[in-house]
Protein backbone atom coordinates (compact mmCIF):
# COMPACT_ATOMS: atom_id res chain seq x y z
CA UNK A 1 0.00 0.00 0.00
CA UNK A 2 1.40 3.39 -0.99
CA UNK A 3 1.83 6.13 1.62
CA UNK A 4 -0.66 8.29 -0.34
CA UNK A 5 -3.31 5.54 -0.19
CA UNK A 6 -2.73 5.11 3.54
CA UNK A 7 -3.09 8.87 4.08
CA UNK A 8 -6.29 8.92 2.02
CA UNK A 9 -7.80 6.10 4.07
CA UNK A 10 -6.77 7.78 7.32
CA UNK A 11 -8.28 11.08 6.14
CA UNK A 12 -11.48 9.27 5.14
CA UNK A 13 -11.75 7.51 8.52
CA UNK A 14 -11.07 10.76 10.38
CA UNK A 15 -13.73 12.62 8.38
CA UNK A 16 -16.35 9.92 9.05
CA UNK A 17 -15.55 9.86 12.78
CA UNK A 18 -15.66 13.66 13.05
CA UNK A 19 -18.94 14.08 11.16
CA UNK A 20 -20.54 11.24 13.16
CA UNK A 21 -19.42 12.83 16.42
CA UNK A 22 -20.84 16.22 15.45
CA UNK A 23 -24.16 14.74 14.31
CA UNK A 24 -24.38 12.73 17.54
CA UNK A 25 -24.31 15.82 19.77
CA UNK A 26 -28.08 16.22 19.44
CA UNK A 27 -28.83 12.57 20.28
CA UNK A 28 -26.43 12.66 23.22
CA UNK A 29 -27.98 15.89 24.50
CA UNK A 30 -31.40 14.24 24.50
CA UNK A 31 -30.74 10.76 25.88
CA UNK A 32 -27.97 11.37 28.42
CA UNK A 33 -30.24 13.78 30.31
CA UNK A 34 -33.16 11.33 30.66
CA UNK A 35 -32.08 9.67 33.94
CA UNK A 36 -31.52 13.12 35.49
CA UNK A 37 -34.93 14.66 34.67
CA UNK A 38 -36.53 14.21 38.13
CA UNK A 39 -33.36 15.36 39.90
CA UNK A 40 -33.13 18.50 37.76
CA UNK A 41 -36.83 19.23 38.29
CA UNK A 42 -36.58 18.81 42.06
CA UNK A 43 -33.51 21.03 42.35
CA UNK A 44 -35.02 23.76 40.17
CA UNK A 45 -38.35 23.80 42.03
CA UNK A 46 -40.69 21.85 39.74
CA UNK A 47 -43.75 20.37 41.48
CA UNK A 48 -45.27 18.26 38.67
CA UNK A 49 -43.20 15.44 37.15
CA UNK A 50 -44.69 15.93 33.66
CA UNK A 51 -43.20 19.45 33.56
CA UNK A 52 -39.71 17.92 33.52
CA UNK A 53 -40.46 16.64 30.00
CA UNK A 54 -40.08 20.21 28.70
CA UNK A 55 -36.32 19.77 29.13
CA UNK A 56 -36.57 17.37 26.16
CA UNK A 57 -39.26 19.23 24.23
CA UNK A 58 -37.49 22.61 24.18
CA UNK A 59 -34.41 21.05 22.60
CA UNK A 60 -36.58 19.71 19.77
CA UNK A 61 -38.21 23.13 19.38
CA UNK A 62 -34.78 24.67 18.83
CA UNK A 63 -33.84 21.94 16.36
CA UNK A 64 -37.04 22.51 14.40
CA UNK A 65 -36.24 26.19 13.85
CA UNK A 66 -32.56 25.56 13.20
CA UNK A 67 -32.99 22.92 10.51
CA UNK A 68 -34.67 25.25 8.04
CA UNK A 69 -32.09 27.98 8.66
CA UNK A 70 -28.71 26.22 8.42
CA UNK A 71 -29.18 24.59 5.02
CA UNK A 72 -29.59 27.89 3.11
CA UNK A 73 -26.97 29.55 5.35
CA UNK A 74 -24.37 26.92 4.48
CA UNK A 75 -25.20 27.32 0.78
CA UNK A 76 -24.48 31.06 1.11
CA UNK A 77 -21.44 31.32 3.42
CA UNK A 78 -19.93 27.85 3.19
CA UNK A 79 -20.22 24.73 5.31
CA UNK A 80 -17.59 25.61 7.91
CA UNK A 81 -18.96 29.03 8.88
CA UNK A 82 -22.47 27.59 9.21
CA UNK A 83 -21.18 24.87 11.54
CA UNK A 84 -19.12 27.41 13.53
CA UNK A 85 -22.34 29.38 14.06
CA UNK A 86 -24.16 26.31 15.30
CA UNK A 87 -21.37 25.36 17.70
CA UNK A 88 -21.27 28.85 19.22
CA UNK A 89 -25.04 28.73 19.83
CA UNK A 90 -24.87 25.17 21.22
CA UNK A 91 -22.03 26.03 23.58
CA UNK A 92 -23.89 29.16 24.77
CA UNK A 93 -26.98 27.06 25.50
CA UNK A 94 -24.92 24.41 27.28
CA UNK A 95 -23.36 27.04 29.56
CA UNK A 96 -26.81 28.48 30.28
CA UNK A 97 -28.14 25.04 31.28
CA UNK A 98 -24.99 24.12 33.19
CA UNK A 99 -25.29 27.13 35.51
CA UNK A 100 -29.10 27.48 35.39
CA UNK A 101 -30.42 28.85 38.72
CA UNK A 102 -34.06 28.23 37.75
CA UNK A 103 -36.16 26.05 35.44
CA UNK A 104 -36.86 28.89 33.01
CA UNK A 105 -33.14 29.41 32.47
CA UNK A 106 -32.71 25.67 31.96
CA UNK A 107 -35.38 25.68 29.23
CA UNK A 108 -33.78 28.69 27.53
CA UNK A 109 -30.47 26.86 27.50
CA UNK A 110 -32.05 23.71 26.07
CA UNK A 111 -33.71 25.71 23.30
CA UNK A 112 -30.32 27.18 22.35
CA UNK A 113 -28.74 23.73 22.50
CA UNK A 114 -31.30 22.45 20.01
CA UNK A 115 -30.94 25.51 17.79
CA UNK A 116 -27.17 25.02 17.72
CA UNK A 117 -27.18 21.21 17.37
CA UNK A 118 -29.31 21.52 14.22
CA UNK A 119 -26.27 22.95 12.41
CA UNK A 120 -23.90 19.94 12.47
CA UNK A 121 -26.84 17.61 11.98
CA UNK A 122 -27.98 19.33 8.77
CA UNK A 123 -24.71 20.67 7.38
CA UNK A 124 -22.76 17.43 7.93
CA UNK A 125 -25.03 15.74 5.39
CA UNK A 126 -24.35 18.58 2.95
CA UNK A 127 -20.58 18.10 3.52
CA UNK A 128 -20.91 14.42 2.61
CA UNK A 129 -22.92 15.35 -0.48
CA UNK A 130 -20.22 17.87 -1.51
CA UNK A 131 -17.48 15.22 -1.39
CA UNK A 132 -19.13 12.00 -2.50
CA UNK A 133 -21.91 10.70 -4.68
CA UNK A 134 -23.59 7.44 -5.56
CA UNK A 135 -22.34 4.29 -3.85
CA UNK A 136 -19.49 6.11 -2.08
CA UNK A 137 -21.92 8.60 -0.52
CA UNK A 138 -24.17 5.74 0.61
CA UNK A 139 -21.15 4.02 2.16
CA UNK A 140 -20.08 7.14 4.05
CA UNK A 141 -23.62 7.80 5.35
CA UNK A 142 -23.88 4.15 6.40
CA UNK A 143 -20.69 4.45 8.47
CA UNK A 144 -21.88 7.72 10.02
CA UNK A 145 -25.35 6.37 10.83
CA UNK A 146 -23.89 3.22 12.40
CA UNK A 147 -21.96 5.38 14.87
CA UNK A 148 -24.97 7.69 15.25
CA UNK A 149 -27.23 4.75 16.18
CA UNK A 150 -24.89 3.60 18.97
CA UNK A 151 -25.28 6.91 20.85
CA UNK A 152 -28.94 6.47 21.97
CA UNK A 153 -28.07 2.97 23.19
CA UNK A 154 -25.21 4.15 25.42
CA UNK A 155 -26.19 7.74 26.32
CA UNK A 156 -28.65 7.03 29.19
CA UNK A 157 -26.12 4.67 30.79
CA UNK A 158 -23.51 7.41 30.51
CA UNK A 159 -25.90 9.88 32.16
CA UNK A 160 -26.66 7.39 34.95
CA UNK A 161 -22.94 6.77 35.50
CA UNK A 162 -22.27 10.50 35.86
CA UNK A 163 -25.16 10.80 38.35
CA UNK A 164 -23.67 7.99 40.45
CA UNK A 165 -20.43 9.93 40.97
CA UNK A 166 -21.45 13.57 40.55
CA UNK A 167 -24.39 15.94 40.08
CA UNK A 168 -26.61 16.44 37.04
CA UNK A 169 -24.63 19.55 36.14
CA UNK A 170 -21.68 17.31 35.28
CA UNK A 171 -23.75 15.91 32.38
CA UNK A 172 -23.89 19.39 30.88
CA UNK A 173 -20.18 19.82 31.63
CA UNK A 174 -19.61 16.72 29.47
CA UNK A 175 -21.70 18.27 26.66
CA UNK A 176 -19.54 21.40 26.92
CA UNK A 177 -16.31 19.42 26.70
CA UNK A 178 -17.48 17.35 23.72
CA UNK A 179 -18.73 20.45 21.89
CA UNK A 180 -15.43 22.29 22.41
CA UNK A 181 -13.47 19.21 21.39
CA UNK A 182 -15.55 18.66 18.22
CA UNK A 183 -15.43 22.35 17.34
CA UNK A 184 -11.62 22.46 17.67
CA UNK A 185 -11.19 19.22 15.73
CA UNK A 186 -13.41 20.50 12.90
CA UNK A 187 -11.77 23.94 12.92
CA UNK A 188 -8.24 22.64 12.37
CA UNK A 189 -8.71 19.35 10.52
CA UNK A 190 -11.68 19.56 8.16
CA UNK A 191 -11.51 21.53 4.87
CA UNK A 192 -14.24 23.71 3.40
CA UNK A 193 -16.13 21.53 0.90
CA UNK A 194 -18.31 24.08 -0.91
CA UNK A 195 -16.56 25.96 -3.67
CA UNK A 196 -17.20 29.72 -3.58
CA UNK A 197 -18.37 29.61 -7.19
CA UNK A 198 -21.23 27.28 -6.20
CA UNK A 199 -22.58 29.38 -3.35
CA UNK A 200 -26.02 30.96 -3.47
CA UNK A 201 -27.11 34.16 -1.67
CA UNK A 202 -29.07 33.66 1.52
CA UNK A 203 -32.69 34.53 0.91
CA UNK A 204 -35.79 34.37 3.08
CA UNK A 205 -37.89 34.29 -0.08
CA UNK A 206 -36.03 31.12 -1.14
CA UNK A 207 -36.98 29.45 2.17
CA UNK A 208 -40.61 30.51 1.77
CA UNK A 209 -40.60 29.25 -1.82
CA UNK A 210 -39.26 25.87 -0.64
CA UNK A 211 -41.99 25.60 2.01
CA UNK A 212 -44.63 26.39 -0.60
CA UNK A 213 -43.25 23.76 -2.97
CA UNK A 214 -43.19 21.06 -0.27
CA UNK A 215 -46.79 21.91 0.64
CA UNK A 216 -47.96 21.94 -2.99
CA UNK A 217 -46.54 18.54 -4.04
CA UNK A 218 -48.88 15.83 -2.78
CA UNK A 219 -46.24 13.15 -2.17
CA UNK A 220 -43.82 15.50 -0.39
CA UNK A 221 -46.56 17.04 1.73
CA UNK A 222 -48.14 13.69 2.66
CA UNK A 223 -44.92 11.99 3.72
CA UNK A 224 -43.74 15.08 5.58
CA UNK A 225 -46.97 14.96 7.61
CA UNK A 226 -46.58 11.21 8.18
CA UNK A 227 -42.98 11.77 9.33
CA UNK A 228 -44.28 14.30 11.84
CA UNK A 229 -46.96 11.89 13.11
CA UNK A 230 -44.54 8.96 13.50
CA UNK A 231 -41.82 11.11 15.03
CA UNK A 232 -44.42 12.69 17.29
CA UNK A 233 -45.50 9.32 18.69
CA UNK A 234 -41.85 8.42 19.26
CA UNK A 235 -41.21 11.78 20.92
CA UNK A 236 -44.13 11.03 23.22
CA UNK A 237 -42.21 7.93 24.28
CA UNK A 238 -38.97 9.88 24.77
CA UNK A 239 -40.77 12.47 26.89
CA UNK A 240 -42.39 9.92 29.20
CA UNK A 241 -39.89 7.02 29.07
CA UNK A 242 -38.12 8.00 32.27
CA UNK A 243 -41.40 8.23 34.20
CA UNK A 244 -42.76 4.99 32.75
CA UNK A 245 -39.67 2.80 33.06
CA UNK A 246 -37.85 4.32 36.00
CA UNK A 247 -40.83 5.23 38.22
CA UNK A 248 -44.00 3.39 37.10
CA UNK A 249 -42.16 0.08 36.60
CA UNK A 250 -39.64 0.78 39.35
CA UNK A 251 -36.51 0.11 37.31
CA UNK A 252 -34.48 2.80 39.05
CA UNK A 253 -30.85 2.62 37.94
CA UNK A 254 -31.71 -0.21 35.50
CA UNK A 255 -33.59 2.31 33.33
CA UNK A 256 -30.61 2.91 30.96
CA UNK A 257 -30.26 -0.84 30.38
CA UNK A 258 -33.87 -1.26 29.25
CA UNK A 259 -33.77 1.98 27.26
CA UNK A 260 -30.65 0.71 25.47
CA UNK A 261 -32.22 -2.67 24.68
CA UNK A 262 -35.17 -0.93 23.05
CA UNK A 263 -32.85 1.40 21.13
CA UNK A 264 -31.08 -1.67 19.68
CA UNK A 265 -34.33 -2.71 17.96
CA UNK A 266 -34.62 0.75 16.43
CA UNK A 267 -30.99 0.72 15.29
CA UNK A 268 -31.23 -2.80 13.83
CA UNK A 269 -34.18 -1.75 11.68
CA UNK A 270 -32.31 1.32 10.44
CA UNK A 271 -29.36 -0.85 9.39
CA UNK A 272 -31.54 -3.58 7.84
CA UNK A 273 -33.58 -1.10 5.82
CA UNK A 274 -30.82 -0.80 3.19
CA UNK A 275 -31.24 -4.53 2.52
CA UNK A 276 -35.03 -4.56 2.63
CA UNK A 277 -35.37 -1.85 -0.05
CA UNK A 278 -33.79 -4.27 -2.53
CA UNK A 279 -36.81 -6.57 -2.12
CA UNK A 280 -39.63 -4.07 -1.54
CA UNK A 281 -40.35 -0.56 -2.74
CA UNK A 282 -40.11 2.20 -0.15
CA UNK A 283 -43.87 2.78 -0.34
CA UNK A 284 -44.57 -0.90 0.26
CA UNK A 285 -42.18 -1.00 3.21
CA UNK A 286 -43.83 2.07 4.74
CA UNK A 287 -47.30 0.58 4.32
CA UNK A 288 -46.32 -2.81 5.79
CA UNK A 289 -44.47 -1.21 8.73
CA UNK A 290 -47.38 1.13 9.46
CA UNK A 291 -49.91 -1.71 9.35
CA UNK A 292 -47.74 -3.67 11.78
CA UNK A 293 -47.48 -0.64 14.09
CA UNK A 294 -51.26 -0.18 14.14
CA UNK A 295 -51.99 -3.89 14.66
CA UNK A 296 -49.46 -4.18 17.51
CA UNK A 297 -50.79 -1.05 19.21
CA UNK A 298 -54.45 -2.07 18.87
CA UNK A 299 -53.79 -5.48 20.44
CA UNK A 300 -51.62 -4.10 23.23
CA UNK A 301 -54.06 -1.27 24.01
CA UNK A 302 -56.73 -3.88 24.74
CA UNK A 303 -54.28 -5.81 26.94
CA UNK A 304 -53.34 -2.61 28.75
CA UNK A 305 -56.97 -1.63 29.33
CA UNK A 306 -57.65 -5.05 30.89
CA UNK A 307 -54.61 -4.49 33.15
CA UNK A 308 -55.78 -0.96 34.12
CA UNK A 309 -52.95 0.66 32.17
CA UNK A 310 -50.21 -1.26 33.96
CA UNK A 311 -49.48 -4.57 32.18
CA UNK A 312 -46.44 -6.61 33.26
CA UNK A 313 -43.09 -5.11 32.31
CA UNK A 314 -42.18 -8.18 30.24
CA UNK A 315 -45.24 -7.79 28.00
CA UNK A 316 -44.63 -4.05 27.65
CA UNK A 317 -41.05 -4.69 26.47
CA UNK A 318 -42.23 -7.44 24.10
CA UNK A 319 -44.61 -4.89 22.57
CA UNK A 320 -42.03 -2.10 22.27
CA UNK A 321 -39.26 -4.14 20.63
CA UNK A 322 -41.18 -4.96 17.39
CA UNK A 323 -42.88 -1.56 17.54
CA UNK A 324 -39.53 0.24 17.53
CA UNK A 325 -38.36 -2.02 14.71
CA UNK A 326 -41.29 -0.81 12.59
CA UNK A 327 -40.52 2.81 13.52
CA UNK A 328 -36.90 2.28 12.47
CA UNK A 329 -38.12 1.08 9.06
CA UNK A 330 -40.44 4.09 8.78
CA UNK A 331 -37.73 6.60 9.66
CA UNK A 332 -35.52 5.04 7.00
CA UNK A 333 -38.03 5.61 4.20
CA UNK A 334 -40.43 8.44 5.00
CA UNK A 335 -37.86 11.19 4.54
CA UNK A 336 -36.65 9.65 1.26
CA UNK A 337 -40.22 9.49 -0.07
CA UNK A 338 -40.87 13.11 0.92
CA UNK A 339 -37.63 14.14 -0.83
CA UNK A 340 -38.21 12.10 -4.00
CA UNK A 341 -39.96 14.86 -6.03
CA UNK A 342 -37.57 17.58 -4.76
CA UNK A 343 -34.31 16.71 -6.50
CA UNK A 344 -34.10 20.21 -8.00
CA UNK A 345 -34.05 21.79 -4.49
CA UNK A 346 -32.49 18.91 -2.56
CA UNK A 347 -30.54 20.91 0.03
CA UNK A 348 -33.17 23.41 1.11
CA UNK A 349 -35.90 20.82 0.52
CA UNK A 350 -34.32 18.49 3.08
CA UNK A 351 -34.09 21.36 5.58
CA UNK A 352 -37.73 22.28 5.01
CA UNK A 353 -39.02 18.74 5.42
CA UNK A 354 -36.91 18.20 8.54
CA UNK A 355 -38.10 21.44 10.10
CA UNK A 356 -41.81 20.97 9.34
CA UNK A 357 -41.89 17.33 10.47
CA UNK A 358 -39.96 18.10 13.67
CA UNK A 359 -42.26 21.01 14.53
CA UNK A 360 -45.35 18.81 14.04
CA UNK A 361 -43.73 16.03 16.08
CA UNK A 362 -42.91 18.45 18.88
CA UNK A 363 -46.55 19.49 19.28
CA UNK A 364 -47.79 15.89 19.15
CA UNK A 365 -45.07 14.46 21.40
CA UNK A 366 -45.62 17.17 24.01
CA UNK A 367 -49.36 16.43 24.15
CA UNK A 368 -48.71 12.69 24.58
CA UNK A 369 -46.04 13.27 27.21
CA UNK A 370 -48.10 15.78 29.19
CA UNK A 371 -51.03 13.31 29.14
CA UNK A 372 -49.04 10.78 31.17
CA UNK A 373 -51.21 9.79 34.14
CA UNK A 374 -49.27 7.01 35.81
CA UNK A 375 -50.31 4.46 33.16
CA UNK A 376 -49.05 3.61 29.67
CA UNK A 377 -52.50 4.17 28.11
CA UNK A 378 -51.79 7.68 26.68
CA UNK A 379 -48.62 6.40 25.02
CA UNK A 380 -50.19 3.29 23.45
CA UNK A 381 -53.29 5.22 22.37
CA UNK A 382 -51.00 7.79 20.77
CA UNK A 383 -49.19 5.13 18.72
CA UNK A 384 -52.52 3.64 17.62
CA UNK A 385 -54.27 6.91 16.69
CA UNK A 386 -51.27 8.45 14.91
CA UNK A 387 -50.51 5.20 13.09
CA UNK A 388 -54.12 4.92 11.93
CA UNK A 389 -54.11 8.53 10.73
CA UNK A 390 -50.87 7.84 8.87
CA UNK A 391 -52.40 4.84 7.09
CA UNK A 392 -55.26 7.05 5.87
CA UNK A 393 -52.80 9.65 4.57
CA UNK A 394 -50.75 6.91 2.84
CA UNK A 395 -53.86 5.75 0.99
CA UNK A 396 -54.65 9.31 -0.09
CA UNK A 397 -51.05 9.96 -1.16
CA UNK A 398 -50.85 6.80 -3.25
CA UNK A 399 -54.24 7.28 -4.91
CA UNK A 400 -53.89 8.02 -8.59
CA UNK A 401 -54.90 11.48 -9.70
Amino acid sequence: MSSKTARDRLRFAESVALLAMMMSLAALSIDAVLPALPIIGNELGIQHDNTNQLIISLLFLGMSGGQIFYGPLSDAVGRKLAIYTGFVIFISGTLLSLFAPCFTMMLAGRFLQGLGAASPRVVSIAIVRDQYEGQKMAQVMSFIMTIFIIIPILAPALGQLILSISSWRSIFALFLFLALFSFTWFLFRHPETLDKRKREPFSISRIISSIREVLSIRQSFAYTIISGLVFGSFLGYLNSSQQILQIQYGLGEKFPLYFGILAIAFGAATLMNSKLVTFFSMKKLVQLAMQALVALSAIFLIISLIQNGHPPLSSFILYLIPLFFTIGILFGNLNALAMEPLGHIAGIGASTIGSLSTFAALAIGTVIGQSYNGTILPLIAGFLLLGSASLVIIQLANRKR
